[in-house]
């Protein structure tokens, strides 16, 4: 498929997806349900280092469940977006280092982000809970339309694993995905765990 066609086409999934998304009822209860799965994962047990994203707008949440993983013996790294348009990431170690951000996301306090000990490499990252508008059973997915995600997941380890969490109205038969896509290993709804075809 044409690069043009394949964005085209991917537009149209976004703009379906966001409408499913928004339109989801029950986001708490089934946001827990999907955040539970993702912490009972064997890869997050044998995790040294997660990076959980911090929910915005419809997308399942997960700031709730941010205390619980502060309260393990791992490493929990969150995601903030510099002037640049790229992830950065920041070592989170109580939610007191959080502020809201200009679109009304929680991010890492100004004062705190260039501070070296809270600074982290992609490289040291072993799981990455990965947001996103649609997925399909193979693993491909599509963001915001931004490529924030993008240029962050093409540096990962080949052993980091990619974890993928939706609502399963955000799950379609088929995404279209070009050379520069990055797979799931896995995505996670409410219904079930699909195990993707992976990188």
């Amino acid at each position: 498929m044409p690069p043009t066609d394949i964005r085209k086409l991917k537009s149209q999934i976004r703009r379906t997806a966001r409408s499913r998304r928004d339109d989801q009822q029950h986001k708490d209860e089934l946001s827990d349900r999907i955040v539970g799965a993702f912490m009972s994962l064997p890869e997050y047990a044998t995790a040294s280092t997660v990076m959980f994203y911090i929910d915005a707008r419809s997308e399942v949440r997960t700031h709730q469940s941010l205390p619980d993983a502060l309260e393990s013996d791992k490493t929990i790294i969150v995601p903030w977006c510099n002037d640049r348009g790229e992830l950065e990431l920041f070592h989170l170690e109580g939610m007191d280092e959080l502020e809201i951000g200009k679109y009304r996301i929680p991010e890492p306090r100004n004062d705190l982000r260039a501070l070296s000990e809270k600074q982290v490499c992609v490289k040291e990252l072993d799981v990455i809970m990965v947001p996103g508008t649609g997925f399909d059973t193979r693993g491909a997915r599509i963001g915001s339309g931004k490529g924030y995600y993008d240029k962050l997941l093409k540096q990962v380890r080949t052993d980091t694993q990619l974890i993928a969490l939706a609502f399963e109205c955000q799950m379609f038969d088929e995404i279209p995905i070009a050379d520069h896509d990055v797979l799931m290993d896995k995505v996670i709804t409410e219904d079930r765990i699909y195990l993707t075809h992976g990188r």
